[in-house]
């Protein structure tokens, strides 16, 4: 799987995240950061799905803040385990991390599409 931020999420999705992500990036970050600070996991994940997944925890029910994502909590170990990331390989994914305090780490999945973007916190 590509760890990087892909053309086709360019055109098909980017501007329905990028408006979503600006409603929530205040509760993502500061959840990224109790995930951190509890050593759940040093790899915060953010999944933005239509529908539910079974990849982590609800954090921001969509349909409550009339967004078009629902946005679930969760980290590499658990993206691992499922798959997600090849678990012979979580050295790829770590080697494309970036600062948890600058970026979030999305995981978008629809029907055919899955994969992950970096998208950067609004500046204050």
């Amino acid at each position: 799987m590509d760890y990087f931020n892909d053309p086709e999420l360019n055109g098909k999705y980017l501007g329905t995240i990028t408006k979503d992500f600006a409603t929530a990036s205040d509760t993502i970050k500061e959840a990224s950061y109790q995930i951190r600070k509890r050593d759940i996991s040093e790899f915060p994940v953010f999944v933005f799905a239509r529908q539910a997944v079974d990849l982590g925890t609800l954090l921001i029910n969509g349909d409550e803040l009339e967004l078009q994502w629902h946005v679930f909590a969760s980290y590499l170990e658990i993206l691992t385990q499922a798959g997600i990331v090849d678990p012979n390989n979580p050295e790829g994914f770590k080697a494309n991390w970036k600062n948890p305090d600058e970026f979030c780490c999305l995981l978008v999945v629809d029907e055919e599409f899955t994969n992950f973007v970096y998208v950067p916190y609004p500046i204050d």
